[in-house]
């Protein structure tokens, strides 16, 4: 019998993981009663009642399992090292405030079982605001263009993946993982599912501009180089600029001595000019600068403070052991 396993990240989500969890298993028991499965939450260290919640969730339900991560690492790391932990033949990951609608998983499956090992969900729109949806769908647009590598507008990282990519995933020994990146370029073939977002079950979103901004900058720093072009050619266009600038004062200064007034709003001016753009690109290379130090550091995804339910194929699974029932 084949197995699902459903990964579940989650960070204050005391009003949904319960639901989550109820409509889940719903859908894996009545319409892919034929599969064993198993729902496994891990929690990025989580202030509200969330942990406790869990606990008393997986003490009912033994297929259902959970990761406390010792601190919060991050809206990347902690799902991506969930992924990992997870022993299913594939492995569904969605949010936990149900924007990631639980209809999509037969959808996910029935495409995985003809043939696909990656299988996706792209927002076509979203019910949340407008606003938002229109920067993210710039944001995707200016990234497609910039990058090197072919990304995917509107995936935020929900889908089906087999264990064939999971495996990829833990060979790639990545510290600072960005699973949408990583899907585009080394992903196998994939089957794309368009759905409308629904709004947020309850509770509040943990995204603000910060992490957007954190969001953006990965992707970035990961997948283009354009930027650091681009600093090298307008630093030459501008330098050329200012030569021939200064060569024209010069020659006007000979041939008018005492009539040119020479004036200090042009260098002023070009100062100030010169300085922010300095600044801008100053402020990109740190980026890439930073998205190499992580790297370098090596530092491991995700700290557990204690895990629920696991057993000890399980803990093998964690330290790259592959079983033999995940091999069949």
């Amino acid at each position: 019998m084949k197995k699902i396993s459903v990964l579940i990240p989650c960070y204050n989500e005391e009003a949904n993981v319960q639901p989550i969890s109820q409509a889940v298993i719903s859908i894996l028991e009545t319409e892919l009663s034929q599969y064993d499965y198993e729902l496994i939450f891990i929690d990025n260290d989580s202030k509200d009642q969330t942990r406790p919640i869990l606990e008393q969730l997986c003490k009912e339900n033994p297929k259902i399992k959970a990761i406390f991560n010792a601190r919060n690492f991050g809206q990347f790391n902690s799902p991506y090292y969930g992924m990992l932990q997870a022993t299913g033949d594939c492995v569904i990951e969605m949010v936990a405030d149900f924007q990631d609608p639980v209809e999509m998983i037969p959808r996910y499956v029935k495409e995985w079982e003809n043939g696909y090992k990656i299988v996706i969900g792209i927002k076509t729109s979203s019910k949340e605001s407008k606003l938002m949806y229109w920067l993210r769908s710039c944001y995707y647009k200016i990234i497609k263009r910039l990058s090197d590598v072919e990304q995917i507008e509107h995936f935020t990282g929900s889908g089906l993946y087999d264990r064939d990519f999971i495996e990829v995933l833990r060979n790639l020994d990545d510290p600072a993982p960005f699973l949408r990146g990583i899907v585009a370029e080394l992903g196998y073939k994939r089957k794309e599912i368009p759905y409308e977002q629904p709004k947020r079950r309850a509770g509040k979103t943990s995204n603000n501009f910060y992490k957007l901004y954190d969001a953006a900058m990965l992707s970035i720093t990961s997948y283009t180089k354009v930027v650091l072009r681009l600093a090298t050619i307008i630093g030459f266009v501008f330098s050329a600029i200012s030569f021939l600038i200064a060569l024209v004062y010069l020659v006007l200064k000979l041939i008018f001595w005492n009539t040119f007034p020479a004036g200090t709003a042009p260098i002023l001016i070009g100062v100030f000019l010169m300085g922010s753009v300095q600044i801008f690109f100053i402020g990109f290379l740190g980026e890439y600068i930073l998205n190499m130090n992580t790297r370098i550091m090596k530092r491991p995804l995700v700290i557990e403070e204690k895990r629920l339910n696991f057993d000890k194929k399980d803990e093998n699974k964690e330290k790259g052991e592959i079983s033999d029932e995940s091999q069949t």
